[in-house]
């Protein structure tokens, strides 16, 4: 049986769509980008639903700038959307970020050699938790 070109691209995809996404090392990194990937929403009644970031509200891609204390949406997103980072911790090779804004906690776990993440943000009755992978951006000039 011959299959169409369409078809093998299609299975292509669909194998590359299925692939874990790898992170990479933090380390020394300042300044990085972050994707969450799938979301869960729970409400205090037990109800919980998961998906995409989009379906949220939350960003594709968080820039993390460790020197700015700052989280905020990447430029192409049109967003223009920055959250300070009141709390950053480096320790046992973990990166922390913590804060509080508009009634929502939130506080981010980064490993920093693999730069896997596990973010939640939290408000009364409501919590939204994502996994995810970052990878450091360039230092500007490079």
């Amino acid at each position: 049986m011959k299959l169409s070109s369409g078809i093998v691209a299609g299975v292509i995809a669909l194998m590359v769509a299925a692939a874990p996404v790898a992170a990479d090392d933090l380390t020394g990194a300042d300044r990085f980008l972050c994707a969450p990937g799938e979301v869960t929403v729970c409400a205090m009644n037990g109800e919980c639903t998961s998906g995409p970031p989009w379906e949220f509200n939350v960003p594709d891609f968080i820039e993390v700038d460790l020197e700015a204390g700052l989280l905020k949406t990447t430029e192409a997103s049109g967003e223009n959307r920055q959250t300070p980072i009141p709390r950053i911790v480096r320790e046992d090779g973990l990166i922390v970020l913590q804060g509080l804004e508009m009634g929502r906690a939130f506080s981010f776990n980064i490993d920093e050699a693999s730069g896997t993440m596990t973010a939640v943000a939290a408000r009364n009755g409501l919590f939204v938790g994502a996994f995810g992978v970052c990878t450091p951006l360039p230092i500007d000039g490079d």
